[in-house]
This record gives structure tokens, sequence and C-alpha cells, in this order.
């Protein structure tokens, strides 16, 4: 068995004494974790230590894996550039984990490298493995924007770069937790980030890694939250591996979230295949809303699967009901997958001859001509839920105090540029939000008050 071990660490840079000057004794007992966790990593001698770090190089739709013979860095940033930190990379596995990549046209690589030197989320686990064991190459991979199958895959990859090379490897997810603990914290206060450490604390501690996938985007992304994808990785490399897990610690006084566990595999457990047992939650679920589609969503797939075909738009079938042909209007097809946005594609006003022939049109534009994303895949179908927004003729309205978020989708113009965004959407909470989102993709500056603005409302079908 090549991954023998991992650990779940944090990277405060005040832990560091020369950062820290006295503050460090406020999270004494994460120290003591951090030492216990370096011992443990010490007893397994491991060859290999890849370290997926979110402070390395982040790409929206790629892993980067940085490439080199060595790498080192200093605290200078934190005022104590006396301390340095340099390790000695493991070239031939990087390069046999781009090979696995590469096998399954899977988007991670030493390719887009704009700073080679270690960053802290890097730089504070090695700071402590040191201090127990130096005989060991490192592979540090930066986290991506893809979703959290992408990361556990990647951490699959991991695994099996690691069996073919025969190295005794160990796992550091580096990642704090929520951000968002106290009111005087970096990020204020959130309730959702007190609850994302308990449940991540849970699920850690008893090594419970299925359950990662609860979380959704939204959820995290308002707890702020910095390991989840990190410990996705983590959990990919220990795939259908029996873990003893371990919680050491947690600690939260200065309004982030500071966990440590540490995890040893013993033997092979076939049912710890936690990517295999979602993914096929997921068929399931999407085979349910399937049969629950209304004629305006079974149109959108319909013409999307269609097109993956043939590579030409479907004509308007013949079941379509006579309201979605004698009707004229502006509609928008959004694809989501693992409950993230794949495409969002649509048009304010009509522009073809019936509701029909716009949900035709643009639920292959949604999925191919949305250059926020790659275009979508055939292997994609399976997995992408649908919404149909069909929208109401918008109204000139003079101040924000005519919005709702919940009802009302807004349009913001200033001569040609013109943005818009749908009501009534995931991660929108305020009328403040949702002007700045719309002036934003508009390309019109936030504090630009002349601008007009129209509200519509949307009958949304799902």
């Amino acid at each position: 068995m090549a991954v023998i071990g991992a650990v779940m660490v944090p990277h405060p840079p005040l832990i560091i004494p020369e950062v820290g000057r006295g503050e460090e004794k406020a999270i004494q007992k994460t120290i003591n974790a951090y030492h216990q966790a370096a011992k443990e990593i010490a007893a397994l001698q491991p060859e290999t230590i890849v370290v997926t770090t979110p402070h390395s190089i982040m790409y929206g739709d790629y892993f980067h894996i940085s490439p080199g013979f060595d790498a080192g860095g200093d605290f200078g940033q934190f005022r104590a550039p006396g301390v340095k930190i340099h390790t000695n990379y493991d070239v031939a596995f990087a390069e046999e984990l781009c090979a696995e990549a590469d096998e399954h046209g899977f988007m991670a690589g030493t390719l887009g490298e704009r700073d080679s030197r270690l960053d802290h989320g890097t730089m504070i686990p090695l700071y402590f493995i040191d201090q127990e064991y130096t005989d060991y190459q490192t592979v540090r991979i930066g986290l991506s924007g893809l979703s959290f199958v992408d990361h556990y895959t990647l951490g699959q990859y991991i695994q099996e770069t690691a069996s073919r090379l025969g190295r005794r490897t160990v796992i550091v997810a580096s990642g704090d937790l929520s951000h968002r603990l106290k009111e005087d914290g970096p990020y204020g206060y959130r309730e959702e980030g007190p609850r994302y450490d308990k449940k991540i604390m849970e699920i850690m501690g008893n090594g419970d890694f299925g359950r990662l996938f609860e979380f959704s985007e939204n959820f995290c992304q308002k707890a702020g939250e910095c390991g989840q994808r990190s410990f996705l990785i983590m959990a990919g490399a220990l795939d259908q591996m029996k873990v003893e897990a371990k919680a050491l610690s947690y600690e939260g006084p200065f309004g982030v979230g500071y966990g440590i566990c540490t995890f040893r595999t013993a033997g092979v457990d076939e049912s710890r295949n936690f990517k295999e047992k979602y993914e096929e939650q997921q068929r399931a679920r999407m085979r349910e809303r399937k049969e629950r589609e209304d004629d305006y969503v079974r149109l959108a797939r319909k013409s999307l699967e269609g097109y993956m075909i043939k590579r030409v738009p479907i004509s308007v079938p013949d079941d379509v009901p006579e309201e979605m042909l004698e009707k004229q209007a502006g509609v928008f097809v959004s694809l989501k997958k693992d409950g993230r946005l794949r495409g969002c594609i649509g048009t304010i006003g009509p522009t073809t001859g019936s509701v029909a022939e716009e949900i035709i049109q643009n639920a292959v534009s949604a999925a191919v001509s949305d250059n926020r994303f790659p275009e979508v895949t055939y292997e994609e179908l399976p997995y992408l839920e649908y919404s149909v927004d069909v929208l109401e003729a918008p109204e000139e309205i003079q101040s924000a105090d005519q919005l709702d978020v919940k009802k009302y989708g807004l349009i913001i113009t200033k001569g040609r540029k013109r943005g818009l965004l749908l009501p009534n959407l995931e991660g929108v909470d305020t009328v403040e939000e949702q002007i700045a989102i719309t002036k934003q993709k508009a390309g019109i500056a936030e504090y630009d008050d002349d601008v007009q603005m129209q509200r519509f409302e949307v009958v949304r079908h799902r």
C-alpha cells in the first residue's frame, strides 16, 4: 500500500514564533497537535509527501503541480525573513502524476508556473515536519476552481501514481477552516462559519469522507472556508482504504478555525468508494428529476442531447404544447453540474418565432457558447440539471427600493453596456449584491450610479 497516511492541518503564519512574537501562545493546542502530527508522519517514514495548498498557483479549470527539482521560501511577508524553508521535489512522482492526468484527459500539470517560491500553506506544515523528519521529497499541488468531484478525482490519481512508483506516500492537506467565526475576525461573522467547522471536524475526525460532498459551494463560500478542496484531494488519495482517523485539536480564537486530524491507512476497504457512491446517488437523483421535468425543461434537455449526437439543432418536436408555440419571449437556459453553474445563455427579448424555438437555441448556446466555461461534453449529459426562465417584459425603475432579489431580475444599462441578472439566485441575498454583480457583468463601475435600471419577473421551470 503506497499511500500510508495523511494529515489535515491549518497554516496560520503566527504559529511560527518569529511571526507570532508571543501571539502564538493563544493557539498552543494547535501547536501541540502539530508537533504530534509531525511525529506521526516521522513514524511512517514516507519517501514522498504530497502537499495540497490553497496558496500556491490556482487556476479556474486546471490543477497546477509545481515543476522543477526544488523550491524554497521564507516568511518575509510576515516580518520574519530569517525563517526559511527549502524542499526537494520528487520529480519522478510529478511527471508520473502528469502522465496519469493526461491519460484521462484530466486538467492537471506543471504548466503555468508564475512564482516558484514556496507559499505559506506549504511552508508551515514543512516547518513542523522538518523538526521530526527530513528524509523525504515533496510534491506541491495547488487547488482549482473545478468541482469537488474533480478534486477527489485528483486524489485518486495521486494514489494510483504512488502505487505505480511504489512510493511510501503521505498526504498533507493544508487548509484553515472557516474565516468567519467572529465579528472582529478577518471576514467578520456568519452563522455558516461555526456550522462548517463543527461539521468538518466531525467528518474528518471520523474519516467519513463521503460527507464532504454534502457541502454546497454556496454554503462553503458563505462559511469562508479555506481547506475544503484540499481535504477532498486527500480523501480521494485514501479512496477504498480503511483509515484510522484521529481528531487532535480544534481552535478558533482569532476568528479563523484551525483543525488538525491525522489518518493512517490500515488495509483495503472497497466499501469506502465515496466518489463512486456519490455519483450513483447523483445519477439516481437525475433520473428522478428527469421524470418530473415539465415541457419546458424537457425540451431544453432534448435540444442539447439531440445536438450532441448530430451536432445540428433539432426541429421543434410535434408534442410541444401550443402555449410554447404561440408565445414569444426572452428565455434563459441554465445548466448545472454537481451543484455548480456549467453554462447559462439567454435572450432578454424574443429573437425567434416562439418560446419553443428560443429554448432550443439557448439550450445549445448554454452548453457550447458560454465563454466562462469549456464546452459541455457528451459524457457530462447524464449529470446536468436544467432550468428554463421565461422572461416577462422588463419595466424601468428609479431606485433600488423597487427591487426584490427573490422576485425580480435586474437589467442595468449605460450606453452600449448592459448586464442582466436573473432573480432568486443562490448566493445573491441582497439588493446591493444584485446591483453590484449586474454592474460587473455589464462592465460598469460599481460606484457609477448614472445608469438605467429595469426589473423583470420570470416564470422558472426546473
